[in-house]
């Protein structure tokens, strides 16, 4: 048990797929009839696939569609499996943050081949204390749930606890669950964007993060 966890989210913040997923669902929704401007499909990025397609096609939109949108996204997904990238210095700083003492748990949408796939690129299970996939709670991020769920699998409290993300729905979520809230810019949301969402710190990536660790909310907690 730990008074404190590290939580990260995974798309985006340790792995460089935000703009892969924005194709893929943008693709997905094209051959469907829909045309989305990209922009707007690469800022509901993180959401869970219900969310993200309330948020671009609306609550009147055909809901019988909604799974088969969602397979077409997985489908187009996964032919990028093998090319998935990390971000820089996400095995490192997950490892620096394990060998410090802080337990590690993942907070991501993803889950079965797709999350095996982003471990994999990402290469540091050996630093990974925990997992919570989005099969594991009812409410997606911006909800509290996911957050809140990966601090019980590792016994943690909120007051010390840090997440780290690159949307606006991670900030949100993690100030409703009462966690300090880092961003970074990887996933191409801006600085000002994350900072109205309630991040209380935001870095480049996980590189700049690692090299700023003894200064940032890690450092402090």
């Amino acid at each position: 048990m730990s008074a404190r966890a590290a939580v990260f989210d995974v798309d985006g913040t340790l792995a460089d797929t935000n703009h892969l997923h924005t194709v893929c669902w943008w693709e997905a929704l094209r051959q469907a009839g829909h045309r989305v401007p990209m922009v707007s499909v690469l800022g509901a990025i993180g959401l869970g696939s219900s969310d993200l397609l309330e948020h671009l096609l609306g609550q009147d939109r055909d809901r019988d569609e909604d799974a088969s949108l969602s397979a077409a996204h997985k489908t187009l997904y996964a032919t990028w499996f093998e090319r998935i990238a990390p971000v820089e210095g996400a095995a490192e700083l997950l490892r620096r943050l394990h060998a410090d003492g802080w337990p590690v748990v993942l907070a991501t949408s993803a889950g079965g081949s797709e999350l095996a796939a982003l471990r994999a690129a990402i290469d540091a299970d050996d630093a990974i204390t925990e997992t919570a996939s989005a099969d594991d709670v009812k409410e997606g991020k911006p909800s509290a749930e996911p957050v809140r769920h990966a601090l019980e699998l590792v016994g943690a409290q909120p007051q010390g606890s840090v997440f780290v993300g690159d949307s606006v729905w991670d900030m949100q979520a993690a100030r409703r669950a009462g966690v300090v809230p880092l961003g970074v810019l990887s996933g191409g949301v801006s600085r000002a964007e994350l900072e109205k969402a309630g991040a209380a710190e935001v870095y480049a990536d996980t590189a700049e993060l690692l090299r700023e660790l003894d200064g940032s909310a890690f450092g402090r907690n």
